[in-house]
């Protein structure tokens, strides 16, 4: 297995020459099997390196590489077959007039044979739980649902790696807990390497690793249970923690030790009562 499915070493990127950076040399490897949260404010370059994973965009400085080869004009069709993509507005993905339809467009475009593309359609919405919607038309789901669709659309075409571009950014709380959840049972039953690129920290409890963009430049890598501690340095750069982890902040100021950060309620319910018997 390859170690490292992404590196990007020192990119640097701006969208025209007589523009800001947008990235200023970034460094920073994904490996396999990894969970990788990217979080910062709007503007702080998160959603580009997305893009420049895909081959969206190119650096104008230094180097992104996938799975050992370096993304360029010519290597970029075999690099997009390796990074699946799943951008905040699911409406702007979908190409068929049915479920089944848009799930097949990316394996007729790699030319799968008909047999093995509708077993990987079928194998796609299950993962999903969208395999009774086949035959419905996409615009006609609800918002949740419509993600989902366009995750099994991804993962149909069985990619290395899954980036989700603000995928829950449009989405009520329920249907964002529905593709977190979602996107989690995929990481447990595929070894696939997941990016999830978002501006709500609630989103990245279940991640192994978060970086934190701030002003195009990679502010802190840490993981979520760190993270969560540092309440008021993010505060500083225009970020906040979850409900959870301010609680449990402000319990500790009052001198009661936790013996670790709590990434939800139940830890935290837990790391009390964990205090009260010690007490």
């Amino acid at each position: 297995m390859i170690q490292n499915q992404v590196e990007f070493r020192n990119v640097s990127f701006r969208y025209a020459d007589d523009q800001p950076w947008v990235l200023k040399n970034v460094s920073f490897t994904i490996k396999s099997d990894e969970w990788l949260a990217i979080i910062g404010h709007n503007g702080s370059g998160k959603s580009t390196i997305a893009k420049l994973m895909n081959g969206l965009l190119f650096p104008d400085q230094g180097e992104v590489i996938i799975q050992g080869v370096k993304l360029t004009e010519e290597t970029v069709w075999d690099v997009r077959k390796k990074v699946g993509m799943v951008f905040q507005n699911p409406d702007n993905q979908f190409v068929g007039t049915t479920v089944r339809d848009d799930v097949a467009f990316g394996l007729e475009n790699r030319g799968i044979e008909r047999d093995k593309m509708i077993e990987a359609i079928e194998q796609g919405l299950k993962a999903v739980r969208m395999s009774d919607y086949l035959l419905h038309e996409p615009h006609r789901l609800s918002g949740g649902q419509k993600q989902r669709v366009a995750i099994a659309g991804v993962i149909a075409v069985k990619p290395d790696v899954i980036i989700l571009d603000e995928a829950t950014a449009m989405l009520d709380p329920k249907g964002r807990k529905e593709i977190i959840r979602t996107v989690n049972d995929l990481k447990q039953s595929n070894q696939l390497s997941l990016i999830t690129i978002t501006h709500d920290l609630n989103e990245i409890a279940q991640a192994d690793r978060v970086i934190v963009m701030n002003a195009g430049e990679v502010w802190l890598e840490s993981k979520p249970r760190d993270l969560f501690a540092k309440e008021t340095a993010l505060r500083e750069i225009g970020l906040d923690v979850p409900f959870v982890a301010k609680l449990a902040n402000a319990i500790q100021q009052h001198s009661i030790t936790l013996t670790q950060q709590p990434l939800n309620q139940k830890e935290l319910l837990d790391e009390l009562w964990t205090y009260r018997l010690n007490k």
